[in-house]
């Protein structure tokens, strides 16, 4: 840079090329300053705040408050009082299923002041609700050996079936480590020190061998879901990265698990929900054409380029997600303020509130409700798009936003026409949510083994939760049964047909 006018050239000409290369420069740094502070704010969200699609720093800070209040509100409190504050709690009943200890605080027989007799005219209850941890116990299956007094023939019963053969835990212990640590996100370590702590000492490792062997039984359950999922009409897959050790070298790379969701109920379909999880040590595009080998039908997906080769092949047909789309003008939107990125959320906000108009009714209806009000409104948008990037730059990130709407936009169109069809891949990216919150918790995967294992276990247990089932309590029950149950018939275990039975 010139540092002041003395060294100004005196040549118009010159000048003119000089003040040409400056304005260059100038508009050169702007654009980086634009990219960095885009940048940065992206960081500062994922390092400190919460995303815009997870509520769990939001539900972790509203706790905070509440115990602040009820610890700063007197302890007495006037219970005759009425309040229109709509967020105090109600008082619910205490569940009827649980058990009640009674305890009676009689006055006694005769008046302390007269001597007179007490009569009974009535009773008041107080329910306090207390808590009794969770106590392990031995199953002591005796087995008396027999002979014949008369031909000294031998006689014993056999040993019936358990989870682990020649293993201790029970069906009910093994569920309750398979929950802790794939659905409450504990890892073996803890679990052993909590097991310890009610005098119960199991090493991590044995803890570890159950897992694996729990997860080799359940694996054929695994596969039923699978299958369930792949014979959808629609399905919604997604990936996530995670970290797997590298023996010999101290570090990790980075892995994959892969979701592939089927949930019909938007569109009120008879199929349950489900989830299925593959693991894989790489993301190459071998991995998805694997999983969906037997599939056909629609997939809601980002725009990862590793399922193009399962678009071409005719057999899978492509919907976009607009969740993808509109998180990017997001993403803009606070990082600058843009008021055309404010815009095009805006113009989504309205195919989302279609959206909710059609959930809950059949397939022809959507279709028809979105041809007469989302059909609009998404024209609109591929039209207004490309307008607004001749009033910008096309190397900010706005720009990027802007292009990468434009060409998926295209490929979400055939869920205007079919009511089977979503708006998003939403369902996959709840799919994933366990997994990276438990990921926080156990670091990373400690071989290919462990990595098939866990993907085992979430599709059981967030295939259980989709369909409104307690993991621990199924699992507990197909554990009990799975040994012995017969391997054409492993659909009767599927955690839908064990809530029907529990009915």
């Amino acid at each position: 840079m010139l540092n002041d006018a003395q060294t100004l050239p005196d040549d118009p000409s010159v000048l003119k090329n000089l003040v040409a290369t400056l304005v260059s420069e100038l508009k050169s740094r702007e654009l980086l300053i634009e990219k960095l502070k885009h940048q940065l704010a992206g960081l500062r969200r994922h390092r400190f705040g919460s995303r815009s699609e997870s509520l769990d720093q939001l539900e972790l800070t509203l706790e905070e408050q509440e115990i602040a209040l009820a610890a700063a509100a007197p302890v007495q409190q006037d219970r005759a009082a009425p309040t229109d504050d709509k967020r105090q709690p109600k008082r619910r009943r205490l569940p009827d299923h649980l058990p009640r200890n009674e305890q009676v605080l009689s006055p006694g027989e005769v008046c302390g002041q007269c001597g007179g007799k007490l009569k009974r005219l009535g009773e008041d209850v107080t329910e306090e609700l207390e808590y009794t941890p969770g106590r392990f116990v031995v199953n002591r299956i005796v087995r008396p050996r027999m002979a014949c007094a008369g031909c000294e023939a031998f006689h014993q019963a056999a040993l019936p079936s358990r989870p682990i053969e020649r293993g201790r835990p029970g069906p009910g212990l093994l569920a309750h480590i398979l929950v802790n640590k794939y659905a409450d996100h504990l890892p073996l370590y803890r679990q052993s020190q909590i097991f310890a702590r009610e005098r119960v000492v199991i090493d991590r490792s044995t803890l570890a061998d159950w897992v694996g062997n729990s997860a080799a039984l359940l694996e054929p359950l695994a596969d039923a879901i699978g299958r369930h999922v792949l014979h959808g009409r629609a399905i919604f897959a997604d990936d996530t990265p995670v970290k797997l050790q590298a023996p010999g070298t101290g570090k990790t790379k980075i892995a994959r698990l892969w979701a592939y969701a089927r949930d019909e109920r938007p569109w009120i379909g008879a199929a349950p929900p489900a989830a299925w999880y593959r693991f894989s040590t790489d993301r190459k595009a071998a991995r998805p054409r694997d999983h969906l080998k037997t599939f056909e039908g629609w997939m809601h997906a980002d725009g990862y380029a590793g399922f193009e080769e399962l678009y071409r092949s005719g057999r899978v047909r492509e919907v976009a997600c607009m969740a993808h789309v509109r998180r990017k003008f997001v993403d803009v939107q606070q990082s600058q303020g843009s008021a055309i990125a404010e815009e095009a959320i805006r113009r989504i906000a309205q195919l989302y509130a279609v959206e909710k108009e059609v959930r809950g009714k059949p397939p022809d209806e959507r279709a028809r409700i979105r041809q007469t009000k989302a059909r609009p409104i998404l024209g609109e948008l591929e039209v207004w798009l490309p307008a607004q990037l001749t009033r910008i730059s096309g190397k900010t990130p706005l720009a990027g936003a802007i292009r990468y709407a434009i060409t998926r936009i295209k490929r979400l169109r055939p869920y205007l026409d079919n009511g089977a069809l979503e708006l998003d891949n939403n369902t996959a990216e709840r799919a994933m949510r366990s997994i990276a919150v438990g990921r926080k918790n156990w670091l990373f995967m400690g071989s290919k083994g462990g990595g098939k294992a866990a993907a085992i276990a979430y599709t059981l247990i967030e295939t259980a939760k989709l369909n409104g089932v307690d993991p621990q309590a199924w699992l507990t029950n197909t554990l009990a049964r799975i040994a012995d149950h017969k391997i054409n018939r492993i659909d009767e275990l599927l955690p839908w047909r064990y809530a029907l039975d529990q009915a």
